[in-house]
């Protein structure tokens, strides 16, 4: 466990952040990005399971967990030189996500439009966590082009989105109170 005894340190007052392996970056660098989005999907999910409980709930809580850990593998770079073990994203973690995405998809009504997002409290929320991991997902993988990164957290966050999707349409009750797409509806 992460043990906080300060809060503020004064080292970013000058526009520069900590990565993990102790370099020192700008707080609008690509990996700082990535990892700061990543936190903002972790707050939408933590909405999201306002309006949950049971199953749901745990699985979101295993999700923010991940998220986490996602944002551990991204602060620290990835080098031939590694000082000590660094927490990465595992294979593990994105086939759990394939999992559940298989469990609860086989239970949706089938989809004859493209959802927006609404419907429950439940599912607009994370309906939001979709998008932003969306975003995440982009500054990764613009990450990717030009610094280490790894891979498998770059499918994680894939799934993911995937997950959050079959999700809101499940809080809808399993696609029932889905509010669909009405293409030249309002033209």
């Amino acid at each position: 466990m992460v043990k906080l005894t300060r809060i503020y340190t004064r080292g970013g007052d000058k526009g520069q952040t900590s990565l993990g392996d102790g370099a020192r970056v700008a707080k609008h660098d690509g990996r700082v990005a990535a990892y700061g989005t990543v936190d903002e999907a972790n707050a939408a999910v933590g909405l999201a399971r306002l309006h949950t409980q049971g199953a749901l709930d745990e699985m979101l809580g295993r999700v923010q967990n991940d998220l986490f850990d996602l944002g551990a593998d991204l602060c620290r770079p990835q080098s031939g030189e590694e000082k000590g073990p660094a927490l990465r994203v595992s294979a593990a973690q994105t086939q759990r996500l394939e999992q559940e995405i298989d469990a609860i998809n086989a239970k949706l009504a089938p989809l004859n439009s493209f959802v927006l997002p609404g419907g429950t409290p439940a599912a607009a929320y994370l309906h939001l966590a979709r998008t932003i991991s969306r975003r995440a997902e982009r500054d990764m993988t613009a990450l990717a082009e030009h610094e280490a990164a790894n891979p498998e957290a770059i499918r994680y966050i894939n799934r993911l989105s995937d997950l959050l999707f079959v999700l809101a349409r499940h809080a809808n009750e399993d696609g029932a109170k889905d509010v669909l797409w009405e293409p030249g509806a309002h033209g």
